[in-house]
C-alpha cells in the first residue's frame, strides 16, 4: 500500500486509540469478583461483546452511556448476577476514564503532519470529548453514533463518513484505520474503502470486546501498533 495516495485518516478511537477493554475491565472486574463469579477476563469481554451489540442494534438513538448500562444488566442477567443502579451508572459514565494506548498521541501528532484525521465512533460527543483530551490532537472532522443515530456496523455510519470525505474533497483519497474487524474493516470495505488493521489484539486469541466478523475480510494491511503504523505511513 502507498500511503502517499491518500490525504485522510478515518479512525474508529475505542480499540483503536482508547483502550476500552482496560477501560472496561476496570469495571466489570471488580463487579464479577464481588459477586463472586468464576469468569476470567476474556469470558468478561466476550460476554460485554454480545450484549454491547444486541443493545446497540436494538436502541440505536440510545446515547453510549445508556447503551454501556443495557449491556451491563444483560450481563448480569445472563450470569445470574445483580446488577445495581449504582454498577450500571459506574459502567456508563466510565469512558472518560479509559485510558488512551500509549503509542497513541505521538502517532497521530505524526500522522496530522501529512493527513486530515477523522473520527467515526460507535459514542456521544460528550463522551468522546473526554477521550480526545488524552488523545492530544485536533481532528479535522468528528463523526459519532450521537451524530448519525446508529452504531457500527452500520451502514449508515459509513455513509456518513463518506458523505464527510466529500464535503473535505478527499472522496477517493481517505484510508480507514481501525482495530475492531467486526465494526469496521466489514462494513468500510463494503462501502469502498481500503482499510489498516491496527491489531491491538496480536498475539492473543479472540476478539474481546468486538464480536467476531460476520463475513470474510481481508484488511488492505495490519500493523501492531499505532506506532508501526505511523512509521510507516509517513516515510
Amino acid at each position: 500500500m502507498n500511503f502517499a495516495d491518500f490525504d485522510a485518516l478515518s479512525f474508529d478511537c475505542y480499540g483503536t486509540l482508547i483502550d476500552w477493554e482496560t477501560g472496561l475491565l476496570a469495571v466489570l472486574g471488580p463487579w464479577a469478583r464481588d459477586r463472586g463469579l468464576t469468569i476470567d477476563d476474556e469470558q468478561l469481554l466476550t460476554t460485554f461483546a454480545s450484549h454491547e451489540f444486541r443493545a446497540e442494534a436494538e436502541h440505536p438513538s440510545d446515547l453510549y452511556p445508556e447503551i454501556l448500562a443495557r449491556s451491563f444488566r444483560g450481563i448480569g442477567a445472563e450470569l445470574g448476577a445483580d446488577v445495581s443502579a449504582d454498577d450500571a451508572a459506574a459502567l456508563a459514565t466510565s469512558v472518560p476514564d479509559w485510558p488512551a494506548f500509549d503509542d497513541s498521541r505521538d502517532a497521530l501528532r505524526t500522522l496530522s503532519e501529512q493527513f486530515k484525521l477523522i473520527i467515526l465512533s460507535n459514542v456521544d460527543r460528550a463522551s468522546f470529548a473526554a477521550s480526545n483530551e488524552r488523545l492530544g490532537v485536533e481532528f479535522t472532522s468528528v463523526i459519532t453514533a450521537q451524530d448519525v443515530g446508529s452504531y457500527k456496523p452500520s451502514a449508515r455510519n459509513f455513509a456518513a463518513l463518506t458523505a464527510e470525505a466529500r464535503r473535505l474533497g478527499v472522496e477517493g483519497r481517505l484510508l480507514h484505520v481501525a482495530q475492531s474487524l467486526f465494526h469496521d474493516h466489514v462494513p468500510a470495505q463494503q462501502v469502498g474503502l481500503p482499510t489498516v488493521w491496527i491489531n491491538r489484539r496480536h498475539g492473543r486469541p479472540g476478539s474481546g470486546a468486538t464480536m467476531e466478523p460476520a463475513a470474510e475480510v481481508s484488511p488492505d494491511a495490519e500493523f501492531p501498533s499505532m506506532a508501526a503504523f505511523a512509521a510507516v505511513a509517513v516515510s
